[in-house]
């Protein structure tokens, strides 16, 4: 078992081997539509065909010669709908029959199938024993309760994946989750055709997989002494003064990749290296670069202290954890970490700079490159390949390594032209620790803003790829991050339904992606997750900025559907102000809407403070553009929406290392006494207040001058700049902001650029 304190747990149903019908006990109650609406990920071609195939007593099943794990996951399906086992047939073909045929001979992509219903009998062909497992997923979404009993409407689906790799990562390091909510998630990813589960097994924060070798990687490792309460973000920090932790045993190991694999995922174990390794060094601190002593981490971040690259001894303590990990992973993939590695320590380590010197290194980047390559090559000895994150990329990447791009796509596309292959997994798109929902009670996340929509609208494949380069990417995953899931009711919350829009992205052609049939197939799904505490908040009110810049538009996708609103703080009722087109800011004001439907609301009331100054739709000039996921266009700037904590919704300009330089134009001369913006002091997220803010002010845009100045911004957070100086002529307003440049010594990221976040420049 394992071993946790404290650790609460969602128990699904008792496990017997199979892909459990959990979520099918519900299903008998539902009706719905027999057609591909019906079916997640979307497949490749369904063909509707007249009549129905029905499902009684007296139906039987053919299962050939094949394995017999298709055989029991059906058997499992249909017993839990029909109330009883249906009896299995040697004959194929026959009348009343489901017949599952694996045939080599066939043209069928590896995990593909065919499935043809007719009226009297079903047929799911395929090449493989993944491709008939898959087509019994999709037969079991088209089996629909009518008046007259169990049917599936006649169709033919030809299906096939687009990717080959099809993923979700699951950090275990942070928070543990029980074995038996393992195979409960493991089973929900298999139904919706996904193939990958990357296990991360290590940190900072616990070592959570026994190494027989390394007992104290057990008692010592595996446990902190407490844990961060609230967000990391917080100051000073608040911790609860328990222990916790946990880890598997090996048996528990074997056990969930043997699940795993009947349900044809493939496990990927993560064993952090060389950073996120303050665990390890406060069992054996030895392997640290100054001997310690150190201890399991507490709070979220990233640590300077990391294996020591100058010593032997890590590179041997390291060989003999992967000599016990390797034997229980069938993947040929081993996940080595590689990224957030700070270099502090290497720089001023003796062994660190005498193994530069040793091996002609030029710098603590190529000393990365070292270490990586140096155990990718014992991995492939061990007849496995190596899997990254993208800062393997640095100093020369590993010969044979494929990369998973989570900075952005630009690590990926590097990769790619390199002639690696690549996971596409952009913290942007996939990370799904990120807020679901703009609303201010949502539970708390670890930042930024990625909805249901975000997700789905997420192409893996950059066009900037040239065809042979493209073939190089090999998939997509959504990776979960655990420092803020304490719960597996939590986890639920944040991965549900957000991993079934990634499956459908993992799985489907480019080219039929349609986020409002998703949405309609994804209602009718939604049957299957009954005991999963899934978000619902994909049908709330999302508001954006329109081209013009200062007025807002509201959008709800949910179906047939009207949004209300009032500007007087109200909460919104059934005879408020019916939301008609974009609502344009006249004068500052505290917007509400809320979705209805018949009448009766739904969701949550959405929030937005409107702000109307001097600024509001008047030209900016930018002397630097935003850098990354904060280019934004610039109008943004003064469209009367504040960017909020949620720091990438969209309304924050950021730039990295560069300082920020604006113009205004107010249009005409004008009395100015008060100017206002927001700086966001996010420095657990690498974002660092200016140095420097300055106003300056001129009536023919040549001369300037400063008309007030600041210097302190001591808000973690949002520091909501408000500036007044006396009443003064002008049409042209400059901002400057002087960006921190390159992060000291004792903050996260040091030694890298600081980035520079600001929003909502107002005048009056």
């Amino acid at each position: 078992m394992i071993k946790t304190v404290p650790i609460k747990n969602t128990l699904v149903n008792s496990q017997t081997g199979l892909l459990s019908v959990f979520f099918l006990l519900f299903f008998i109650n539902c009706f719905g539509q027999n057609n591909a609406s019906t079916i997640i990920p979307k497949p490749n071609e369904f063909v509707q065909k007249d009549g129905v195939f029905k499902l009684t007593k007296q139906t039987v099943i053919f299962c050939g010669a094949q394995k017999m794990i298709n055989l029991d996951f059906l058997q499992s399906y249909l017993t839990d709908i029909v109330g009883f086992k249906l009896e299995t047939s040697k004959t194929q073909n026959q009348r009343n029959s489901i017949n599952l045929v694996v045939d080599t001979t066939t043209s069928i992509p590896d995990e593909g199938y065919k499935l043809t219903v007719e009226t009297s009998k079903i047929n799911i062909i395929a090449t493989t024993e993944s491709g008939l497992f898959y087509g019994i997923q999709s037969l079991t979404q088209l089996i629909n309760k009518t008046k007259t009993g169990l049917t599936i409407q006649n169709c033919v689906v030809n299906d096939s994946p687009r990717f080959a790799y099809r993923g979700m990562h699951l950090d275990v390091a942070r928070h543990i989750f029980s074995v038996q909510t393992l195979k409960k998630w493991l089973n929900i990813l298999a139904f919706y055709k996904l193939n990958t589960f990357h296990w991360h097994l290590t940190d900072d924060q616990g070592w959570r997989i026994e190494i027989k070798k390394y007992p104290e990687l057990q008692s010592k490792s595996a446990w902190r002494d407490e844990t961060i309460i609230g967000h990391k973000r917080t100051d000073p920090h608040l911790f609860d003064g328990k222990k916790y932790g946990g880890f598997y045993t090996q048996e528990e190991v074997k056990e969930i990749v043997k699940y795993a694999s009947e349900r044809f995922i493939t496990v990927i174990p993560e064993i952090e290296m060389p950073g996120h390794a303050r665990s390890v060094l406060a069992a054996y601190p030895a392997l640290g670069c100054t001997g310690g002593p150190y201890g399991t981490a507490n709070f979220w971040g990233v640590f300077d202290d990391i294996f020591c690259a100058g010593n032997e001894q890590t590179f041997e303590f390291l060989e003999n954890v992967l000599d016990e990990v390797i034997p229980l992973f069938p993947s040929k993939y081993i996940h080595i970490g590689g990224d957030e590695s700070p270099k502090t320590r290497w720089e001023v380590c003796p062994k660190c700079q005498n193994r530069i010197k040793s091996e002609h290194l030029k710098d603590e980047h190529e000393l990365q490159s070292y270490f990586i390559q140096r155990i990718e090559k014992y991995v492939n000895s061990k007849g496995k390949k190596i899997i990254g994150w993208d800062e393997i990329l640095e100093g020369g990447l590993a010969a044979d390594a494929t990369v998973m791009s989570w900075r952005g796509e630009e690590g990926g596309i590097a990769a790619a032209k390199q002639k690696h292959d690549v996971i596409m997994t952009p913290e942007k798109f996939v990370y799904l620790d990120y807020y679901q929902s703009l609303n201010p009670n949502e539970p708390i996340a670890a930042g930024g803003y990625t909805n249901l929509k975000k997700v789905y609208d997420y192409e893996p494949v950059p066009a900037i790829l040239n065809t042979e380069e493209q073939a190089y990417i090999k998939g997509v995953q959504a990776n979960v991050w655990s420092e803020y899931l304490d719960s597996d009711k939590k986890a639920e919350y944040m991965i549900f339904p957000r991993i079934i829009a990634l499956a459908e992205i993992a799985w489907s052609r480019k080219e039929s992606k349609n986020y409002p049939d998703f949405l309609s197939r994804l209602d009718k799904s939604m049957r299957f997750l009954k005991d999963v505490n899934a978000a619902k908040s994909y049908y709330e009110i999302t508001g954006k900025s329109t081209s013009s810049k200062s007025a807002l538009a509201l959008h709800t996708d949910l179906p047939k559907a009207e949004i209300r609103y009032t500007t007087d703080g109200t909460e919104p009722k059934s005879n408020s102000s019916i939301y008609k087109g974009a609502i344009y800011i006249n004068k500052t004001t505290l917007l509400k809407a809320r979705v209805f439907k018949k009448g009766i609301p739904q969701g949550k009331v959405f929030q937005q403070e409107l702000i109307k100054s001097l600024a509001t739709g008047h030209l900016v000039t930018l002397k630097n553009e935003g850098s990354g996921n904060y280019n934004l266009d610039k109008q943004a700037l003064v469209n009367g929406i504040q960017g909020t904590y949620l720091y990438n919704n969209g309304e924050w300009l950021g730039l990295s290392g560069s300082d920020f330089d604006a113009t205004i134009d107010l249009g005409s001369v004008k009395p100015i006494s008060e100017f206002g913006i927001n700086v966001l002091n996010y420095q657990w997220q690498k974002m660092h207040p200016p140095k420097l803010l300055t106003v300056e002010i001129s009536t023919d845009n040549v001369d300037f001058h400063e008309v007030c100045r600041q210097t302190k911004f001591t808000e973690e957070g949002i520091n909501k700049v408000l500036l007044k100086f006396n009443p003064t002529k002008a049409r042209y307003v400059r901002i400057r902001a002087v960006n921190e440049g390159i992060i000291p010594e004792g903050f996260y990221g040091s030694g890298t650029k600081a980035w520079l976040l600001l929003d909502e420049i107002i005048i009056n």
